[in-house]
């Protein structure tokens, strides 16, 4: 079960209404700087949290950038919901744009770059700059995000502790929390925001469509806020159903033991058949297990407790901000400029609720007797001629009947198979639910080049892989962030 992610620093302060001003941008480069970068912390966080990535990124583009560290959404206001969010720093970037056009500097291109649950908040704020215009301005160059749960956090586990962290997780982070377990029913759609954000019909994916360069950067272990199906956008994990021992890494040259290659990360060993290293490999995943136990037993009744006393302050504040926001008193004032219709040319779907029929599995985190298969069914083949247009290039009958066929499969009990890498392949299926498995289908289409992190030196991966602080245990983090800057194009 995944830990916690919350905070109690927040517990025994005032209910603060409104983020700080955006102030006048701080130019850390010429003024002739045309390319804006912006970097967008993740949850319970603030940008003091992007300064590694801020600087690593100046030291090597001293004068070609401006970089914006996004200041509207920051600490307990993560926890009013992705759209509030992306609201926020959408509009923070517009006043950015705006107020640099004045001082002359004109900006020619846009990247977005999100840490954890500033990669959602970034993937809104994307749609909504590109329902603007923006993006027949400004060129969106690169996307990346840094373990962002692009699936959610509901884990796919059966069990007793992970049903709570099902319940509990999705009802003690307000609104965030509703939208990353996919419970919510966004605006009048009935759906989860999350689903809305993979939709090919949505501003949100034609928006993102739109960069020239999609990237992510998922902890493949040791990540306990979000795990490696989410943040790589999989329907397997073979780090987490294969004993790590069985398995053969390929790193990308010059970067290892930290990156797998994005294409060929891993492959399987061959199987020892003998009694004995059966036995050893059956004692050391026991032995992993071990620190946990003692963490349940020791220290989570402890952290519950102030978990849950936190969640409560948390909530409240969060509802007088959402209401503030939504009246138009926050200090963006009104929202309406950004409550603009989310589906291109009024194109909207029913769903039937049937992301609920996982839950009701017995006895298995995957799918019995289901393994990734990078070939497709010859039936298949019509369906696949129109998925793999161009997203830009589809019509709303190919999207309708792409959609109806999805359903059907869904209602039927199979798994989609999408764009399998050689990471997918010949692993268990994770028993996710049908919405998730859609999102996978539709974010592959759109293309990401995946790179999997093995941080080593650190047991908090999700803090290490930005290096979050200065830490020398965080030295693993600092070599994906190298590569990050190195392949981020100007």
């Amino acid at each position: 079960m995944p830990s916690l992610p919350f905070s109690l620093t927040g517990l025994g302060r005032g209910v603060v209404t409104n983020p700080p001003k955006i102030e006048e941008p701080q130019l850390d480069a010429t003024d002739t700087a045309t390319h804006l970068v912006v970097l967008i912390h993740g949850f319970v966080t603030s940008r003091s949290k992007a300064s590694v990535l801020r600087e690593s990124l100046r030291e090597k583009y001293p004068e070609e950038l401006h970089i914006l560290v996004t200041r509207s959404n920051s600490d307990s206001f993560t926890y009013d919901g992705i759209e509030v969010g992306g609201e926020r720093v959408t509009h923070e970037i517009e006043e950015t744009l705006e107020q640099l056009s004045k001082r002359g500097n004109t900006i020619t291109k846009i990247s977005m770059i999100g840490y954890s649950l500033g990669g959602l908040v970034a993937r809104y704020a994307i749609g909504l700059l590109y329902s603007h215009g923006w993006f027949d301005k400004i060129q969106p160059v690169n996307f990346t995000t840094f373990a962002s749960p692009h699936l959610g956090v509901r884990t796919p586990k059966v069990g007793l502790r992970n049903q709570i962290w099902n319940v509990m997780g999705a009802r003690t982070l307000s609104v965030s929390g509703q939208q990353l377990f996919t419970i919510d029913s966004f605006r009048d759609t009935g759906r989860p925001l999350l689903s809305l954000l993979a939709d090919p019909s949505s501003i949100f994916l034609r928006g993102l469509a739109r960069f020239k360069n999609r990237t992510l950067y998922a902890n493949i272990v040791n990540d306990r806020s979000a795990v490696y199906y989410t943040t790589a956008i999989s329907r397997t994990d073979p780090f987490a159903t294969a004993d790590p021992d069985t398995l053969s890494l390929n790193y990308v040259p010059g970067y290892a033991p930290v990156l797998l290659h994005p294409h060929h990360p891993i492959s399987r060993k061959p199987q020892p058949t003998d009694t004995t290293t059966a036995l050893y490999h059956q004692s050391r995943a026991l032995m992993r297990q071990l620190p946990f136990m003692a963490f349940v037993v020791l220290v989570l009744p402890l952290g519950s407790l102030l978990f849950l006393i936190n969640s409560g302050v948390q909530i409240v504040r969060s509802r007088q901000r959402i209401r503030l926001h939504e009246a138009g008193q926050a200090a963006m004032g009104a929202p309406a400029k950004y409550r603009i219709p989310l589906m291109m040319q009024g194109v909207e779907r029913r769903v039937e609720g049937v992301y609920e029929h996982v839950e009701a599995r017995t006895g298995q985190d995957t799918l019995d007797g289901v393994k990734e298969d990078a070939n497709d069914d010859e039936e298949e083949s019509e369906e696949e001629a129109e998925s793999d247009k161009p997203l830009l290039e589809r019509d709303n009958d190919s999207e309708r009947r792409l959609n109806v066929r999805k359903k059907e499969k869904q209602a039927n009990g199979s798994a989609s198979k999408g764009n399998a890498t050689a990471a997918d392949t010949d692993f268990p299926v994770l028993a996710l639910t049908p919405e998730q498995f859609e999102m996978i289908d539709e974010l592959d289409r759109v293309g990401f080049t995946k790179y999997r992190v093995w941080i080593q030196t650190a047991r908090h991966s999700h803090a290490a892989i930005v290096v979050r602080m200065n830490r020398q245990s965080f030295e693993d983090g600092k070599v994906v962030v190298g590569h990050w800057v190195s392949t981020f194009e100007v």
